[in-house]
């Protein structure tokens, strides 16, 4: 089946370029690029939080439960510089309730204090699991929440060079490939242009965006990207 597609798509596309050369004398064809890496940074962010009804107890409070957190964290090989902690923020609490007759009204009930951090680190394994056991605190009475990990990779416009290269390359052989079966030779480059890069996870259960794509939540990701190129062609 895949030698009939082939084969159909040659005589298509020896047809098509002799009816495209007789009008200008080129082959427009794309290219593709594709890799699969691994990421080799995590980022992760989370939030203590603690209510109180007294501002500078709550902020007392919220100053010894990030220091646990913190701790934790040491405790489970992240290091000290990997880990930062934002300034903290204090807001009144106030909630709805109903009269008896029957009006609705807004009372104070105490205050939120929040402090929100960030791990970030190319210890993939160990920081993961790390956060991953973060919320175990909760049992000690330190109300922490953690957010979905976030892969990145340090290298990445490495491999976007090296994508670019080989879709270019592919290109190239497309338009050999028709130029040959057309009976015609492959002239210069006259003009190309890269298209956006798609990245999402390897598994490719992905929609591609017009605008490209940058997968966080997968730690094995795919690069693409395509490379659309305009030859010239010249009469054997």
């Amino acid at each position: 089946m895949s030698t009939a597609v082939v084969l159909a798509s040659i005589v298509l596309a020896t047809a098509y370029t002799q009816r495209y050369r007789s009008m200008t004398g080129t082959i427009t064809v794309t290219g593709l690029g594709e890799t699969e890496f691994s990421s080799d940074m995590i980022v992760i962010e989370g939030v203590v939080t603690v209510k109180s009804d007294d501002a500078a107890t709550g902020y007392t409070m919220l100053d010894a439960q990030a220091g646990k957190v913190e701790e934790f964290l040491l405790s489970k090989g992240v290091k000290p510089e990997n880990i930062s902690f934002a300034m903290p923020s204090t807001r009144e609490a106030y909630e709805d309730f109903v009269d008896d007759n029957g009006r609705y009204g807004s009372r104070f009930v105490g205050y939120v204090h929040r402090q929100a951090f960030t791990i970030e680190s190319k210890d993939v394994d160990s920081t993961e699991l790390a956060a991953r056991e973060l919320p175990s605190l909760m049992a000690e009475g330190v109300m922490v929440s953690v957010d979905e990990p976030m892969y990145h990779y340090t290298q990445l416009e490495s491999v976007k060079h090296d994508l670019i290269g080989a879709a270019a390359e592919d290109a190239r052989q497309r338009a050999e490939i028709i130029a040959t079966n057309s009976g015609s030779r492959l002239g210069v480059l006259a003009k190309s242009r890269a298209g956006v890069f798609q990245i999402t996870s390897s598994t490719g259960d992905e929609e591609f965006a017009a605008g490209g794509s940058y997968n966080l939540s997968s730690r094995n990701k795919k690069a693409r990207v395509t490379v659309r190129a305009e030859y010239k062609i010249r009469n054997n």
